[in-house]
């Protein structure tokens, strides 16, 4: 079963943790988060990530890194850990991280990584205004 890692600006990943427990209450041992403070550096990222996956005592399962920006220090750090056993998604969102959740205990991580950016996707909607209350 993948692992799911959030690595995005403070306070972002912890509260993104916090809506994730709202809705999905035993996802814990699954998710991981970083909070990326102001000064970090894409090495101090990586290395703060690779510390959480061992710590997590599942280092060796595959992974799903999901980061708030392309391009910021975040992702660039998450970027360092891409590879066979690790897949990393820009622009996390709460539609985006309960997809994830949903699926994460049935799903490769392939698989796991297209239904998260299908719910990001599916999460963005121009809604019409509502009827005024009477």
């Amino acid at each position: 079963m993948p692992q799911l890692l959030v690595i995005a600006h403070a306070p972002l990943a912890s509260a993104l943790r916090q809506v994730a427990e709202h809705t999905f209450p035993d996802c814990a041992p699954t998710l991981t988060v970083l909070d990326v403070m102001p000064g970090q550096c894409p090495e101090d990222v990586e290395a703060a990530a690779r510390a959480l996956m061992a710590q997590s005592g599942a280092a060796s399962s595959p992974w799903l890194v999901l980061t708030d920006v392309f391009g910021a220090t975040p992702c660039n750090g998450a970027q360092r850990l891409a590879g066979e056993q690790v897949q990393v998604i820009a622009g996390v969102s709460v539609p985006m991280l309960w997809r994830t959740l949903c699926y994460a205990s049935q799903k490769s991580l392939t698989e796991l990584a297209r239904r998260a950016v299908q719910g990001a996707a599916a999460g963005v909607v121009a809604t019409p205004p509502l009827p005024p209350e009477e």
